[in-house]
């Protein structure tokens, strides 16, 4: 379904105004129904146009467009507006056409005499009326709007909600053989990011997306008050790269608390009650919703839209049909009311016996709303719950309430686990080091180093202070499985530190193949994960992979059991799939891994290292622009939460992806950035991508040449080998490929999976200037997902065709080129700038022309190539007598992408 959209200033403008283009927004889209209509206009029986739909998804505004393009083919266009008001006089809805003292008591002569007003009031031109919300027109109106249309001398758009009920005369209407039906559901969620994009003017944040969307439930009209609240409440910002919500919680306006409160107007008295106790405590057992409205009130209640009933296994449960019915209840209802409506749901649900598994939780939760406490043992029992299903800023509501001399080792250790995982690390720190002081024996004291040591860790740069931790607890505990667990924590520390060999060594030697032989399965996940980053950094891919999906098995089978960290999604070995070539399955897994921790559970921090590991294998597949958007869904949640560790990874690669994209203000600020942020150790030389391709962007690329082969020369001697393959591909695609070939060649050898050994093929192509191995080599890796070094590969074989006189063989070249840059999102790199150009300079020429067709004077580019400015001078002569031009403006030109 296509949307209303139009733009909205993303710039510094003021709120207000934003919120009120919004409401201006032009109309786009709807393309399939809109040439419905035009079909229907253009055909000989074509009379009637009516859209149905439930209210709020944009039935009116279609039809508003439908009558606007028949205007623009010459129809006269004209509105009625049924209502209830109007449906009590005859004709009074279409009054406006009748002809002065026109006789109803005769119908044939007052069919005449309005076809013979309309015909003269035409003046030639054909009549259109749009009629909104159909069902409430009367049946003398229907039946005289039918003749007319019968008679060929009147087209009708009309709207009508779904469910309601219509008379025989507007029913015969709609019927028509002529009249053409469209019916205009919820907007899906693909539907609602299109809309947000277009009104903002700009990317929109997955999980904005996601909270507009559920919040929404997919209504447009909603949606168009939700976005507004939140423009002028100031908590949907710009961040520079995307629009996000910097609050989960969505505001409204007036109007919409309005539109919802007409729908809840139709329970009547009966139906508030169950409406009031459902918004507090949905879903509800349908037996609770009796004890609050007889079963005929609640069919009523389902039968106009508000309710719908849910079979979950053997119970039947009610919830709202729209999620801003609770929103909006919560808000009206009193205090004491809502007290009251709590405290009595949950003696319900405890006189039952409260025997589902949530059901402590849900019991805990009413209590602790209602009074501001709970029964100890209920509160820990609804946090264990809680954690169980990753929700783990409940878990810090409820055991934050629980008082302190309730506490015990394993509740500080279960809300210090929780506040890690929501990356409030000196939340976790101050509550784990409590916990160390009560622990009473070498299990907790284990359990609680365990988790100070991961809180420790991720606190900025002190990888160093964690392994002296490890080490003295290693001195510490005596027994074999603690010393294991704490082998394991260290092998963790060390590869994300930087040291993926060593600690894969003890990743082998002390993680089990079979997570239930471990001590602590949370210890052994963690391990499990990392195992999966080592092999990979190591080139061992295709092993990685496998070892990755055992994980996740293993992670979902132990769900059952116990309470875990993190998420079952987090094993899911996207990263590896990459490296080992399978790239459009690293994508499909990772947009699956994502959507699971957006959905189903409030995990800050698994996310952010989704989001990244999804925007690197977009940069690997050579899209961009879909890269920058998932490097943005890290940058400022991790910002937010103090995540320090990734933002120098991921401000590098914002960087180089936006150089790419010819945004070099954007690359250049965002570089500025990096030394504000640790190196991580993980991907060791990665972190140097955007510098690279910032020169590259300058003109500079031997200086970008120089600090790839620097960064994949660290990443090497740190065994980071397909991190080393990634960094001298950059090199070879700005003119290094005769450098970098054979160190390439040999991590073919050593790296598992066709991604290393297709760019060794890629980079040997490139240096021996061959158009057939350069054809190969695109076609190979076109066929594993990488577009844009499938495109560099065959505009480079284009420009060697030229030289060798193949014409014929040079735009079949270009073609194929031409169809793999059209996935790259507009990618501006150097091997598919003009191949016309390239052809004929060699590659010093190259790089001076990229520099003079930037505006770098010829002493600015003798300064950073080395050169005197007589030699550049020159060169740019060559390059103009090889090119046919005379100046640097037709350069510029030549040189476009």
């Amino acid at each position: 379904m296509a949307v209303v959209i139009g733009p909205i200033s993303s710039g510094a403008a003021d709120r207000s105004a934003r919120s009120a283009d919004l409401l201006r927004a032009p109309f786009v889209g709807r393309e399939a129904q809109l040439k419905a209509f035009s079909q229907v206009l253009a055909a000989r029986r074509g009379c009637g146009f009516v859209v149905y739909g439930p209210s709020g998804v944009g039935k009116s505004r279609l039809a508003e467009e439908c009558l606007a393009s028949a205007v623009r083919a010459g129809f006269r266009g004209i509105r009625a507006v049924a209502s209830a008001a109007a449906a009590v006089v005859p004709l009074g809805a279409i009054a406006h056409l009748l002809p002065d003292g026109v006789d109803l008591s005769d119908p044939a002569q007052a069919f005449a005499d309005v076809a013979e007003s309309l015909a003269g009031r035409g003046k030639g031109r054909r009549w259109i009326l749009w009629v909104d919300d159909l069902h409430l027109l009367d049946a003398a109106s229907a039946m005289l709007l039918r003749q007319l249309m019968d008679a060929g001398l009147m087209r009708v758009i009309a709207t009508l909600r779904t469910g309601e009920e219509v008379s025989d005369a507007v029913r015969a209407l709609c019927h028509s053989d002529a009249v053409h039906r469209v019916d205009l559901d919820e907007l899906n969620r693909d539907e609602t990011e299109r809309f947000l994009e277009s009104v903002l003017g700009g990317t929109v944040g997955r999980r904005t997306v996601h909270h507009l969307h559920e919040g929404s439930g997919g209504n447009l009209l909603y949606l168009h008050e939700l976005v507004r609240g939140a423009l002028d409440a100031g908590t949907l910002i710009d961040d520079g790269e995307v629009w996000r919500l910097s609050v989960a919680s969505l505001s409204g306006t007036p109007k919409l608390t309005e539109l919802v409160d007409m729908r809840l107007a139709a329970a009547g008295p009966a139906g508030r009650p169950v409406l009031e106790l459902l918004a507090h405590c949905e879903p509800l057992p349908l037996a609770d919703a009796e004890a609050m409205a007889s079963l005929g009130v609640l069919s009523e209640l389902e039968r106009t839209g508000l309710i719908r009933t849910v079979e979950n296994r053997r119970r039947t449960a009610v919830m709202f049909s729209h999620p801003l019915y609770a929103e909006v209840l919560r808000k009206q209802t009193p205090v004491l009311r809502r007290r009251k409506l709590l405290l009595e749901q949950a003696e319900r649900m405890e006189a039952r016996g409260a025997r589902r598994r949530d059901d402590p939780l849900r019991i805990a939760i009413w209590r602790l709303a209602a009074s501001g406490t709970a029964n100890p043992d209920l509160l820990v029992q609804a946090a264990t719950l809680s954690f169980h299903a990753h929700d783990y800023a409940q878990v810090t509501t409820l055991l934050e309430a629980l008082p302190a001399a309730a506490h015990t080792t394993s509740s500080r250790l279960l809300l210090g686990y929780a506040l890690i995982e929501l990356g409030k690390w000196q939340s976790a720190e101050r509550v784990l080091s409590v916990a160390d002081a009560h622990v009473v024996d070498e299990k907790e004291k284990l359990e609680v180093t365990l988790a100070r040591i991961l809180s420790l860790f991720w606190l900025g740069e002190r990888t160093q202070e964690t392994l002296e931790v490890v080490d003295a607890a290693l001195r510490q505990v005596t027994s074999r499985s603690g010393q294991r667990a704490l082998r394991i924590i260290e092998g963790y520390v060390r590869v994300i530190s930087g040291q993926p060999e060593r600690g894969l060594e003890l990743l082998e030697e002390y993680l089990e193949d079979d997570a239930h032989q471990s001590h602590d399965l949370n210890t052994w996940l963690r391990g499990a994960l990392t195992k999966t980053l080592a092999l990979t950094a190591l080139g061992r891919a295709v092993e990685a992979t496998a070892w990755g999906e055992h994980a996740y098995e293993t992670h979902v089978r132990a769900e059952e059991e116990q309470h875990l960290v993190p998420h079952p999604a987090t094993q899911l070995s996207h990263h590896a799939l990459a490296e080992s070539g399978r790239v459009r399955d690293a994508l499909s897994v990772g947009e699956q891994a994502f959507s699971d921790l957006m959905i189903s559970a409030d995990t800050t921090v698994p996310r952010i290292w989704v989001a990244f590991c999804m925007g690197r294998a977009e940069w690997q597949a050579g899209h961009p622009a879909a890269a920058r958007r998932w490097f943005a869904e890290v940058l400022a949640p991790a910002r937010e939460i103090h995540h320090l560790r990734v933002l120098r990874l991921t401000a590098s690669y914002l960087a180089a992806v936006a150089a790419e994209l010819g945004d070099l203000d954007a690359a250049t600020t965002t570089l500025a950035d990096l030394p504000e942020y640790p190196v991580m150790g993980w991907l060791t030389g990665e972190e140097r991508l955007g510098e690279a391709w910032v020169l590259a962007a300058q003109g500079k690329t031997a200086q970008a040449r120089k600090v790839l082969l620097e960064a994949a020369e660290s990443a090497g001697r740190a065994c980071f080998f397909t991190s080393e393959a990634l960094l001298l591909t950059e090199a070879a695609r700005l003119g290094g490929a005769k450098d970098v070939a054979g160190r390439l060649s040999e991590l073919a050898q050593l790296c598992e999976g066709t991604m290393t050994p297709a760019r060794a093929r890629f980079a040997l192509a490139v240096a021996a200037d061959d158009p057939d191995q350069l054809l190969s080599a695109a076609d190979e890796l076109g066929e594993l997902g990488l577009d844009l070094l499938a495109a560099e590969a065959a505009a480079a074989a284009a420009t060697a065709l030229r030289k060798i006189g193949e014409s014929r063989g040079v735009t079949a070249a270009r073609n194929r080129a031409a169809t793999w840059a059209a996935r790259c999102d507009g990618a501006r790199t150097p091997l598919l700038a003009s191949t016309e150009a390239a052809a004929v300079l060699t590659e010093r020429e190259r790089e001076i022309a990229q520099l003079a067709a930037r505006g770098t004077t010829s002493k600015e580019i003798a300064e950073m190539l080395s050169l005197s400015t007589r030699t550049v001078d020159n060169h740019l002569q060559h390059v103009y007598t090889k090119l046919g031009i005379t100046n640097r403006r037709d350069l510029a030109k030549i040189l476009s992408t």
